[in-house]
C-alpha cells in the first residue's frame, strides 16, 4: 500500500463516516477518532461484502457499485459505514451511552 491510496481511504473514511452520520442521526462515540475508525471499519465491510457477493453467489455487480476512488468503492463503504454506526451505537446504548 502506498501513501497516495493510504491518504485516500483516511479521506473516505471521514467522509463514508460523515454520511452515514447523516443518514443515520447518532452520536458517534470518540468523537473525531471515532469517526475515523467507524470510517475504516465501513470501508473495509462495504469491500468484503461486494467480494463476497461477487465471488460467492456470482451475483453481477453493477457498475454503479462499484465506483471507485484509488480502489476504495464510495457507495458500499457508506453502506458499510452506516451499518458499522448502527451496531456500534446499538451495543453503547445498552449501558451508559444515551442518544
Amino acid at each position: 500500500m502506498d501513501w497516495t491510496r493510504l491518504v485516500v481511504q483516511i479521506l473516505i473514511a471521514f467522509g463514508c463516516a460523515g454520511l452515514a452520520s447523516l443518514l443515520l442521526p447518532r452520536r458517534i462515540p470518540g468523537k473525531l477518532f471515532g469517526l475515523l475508525v467507524i470510517g475504516f471499519a465501513g470501508v473495509w465491510l462495504g469491500e468484503w461484502v461486494v467480494q463476497y457477493l461477487a465471488t460467492t453467489f456470482g451475483l453481477p455487480i453493477p457498475n454503479f457499485v462499484t465506483w471507485d476512488i484509488q480502489g476504495v468503492p464510495i457507495l458500499p463503504a457508506v453502506l458499510g459505514s452506516a451499518i458499522i454506526l448502527f451496531v456500534v451505537t446499538s451495543f453503547l446504548s445498552w449501558g451508559r451511552y444515551q442518544r
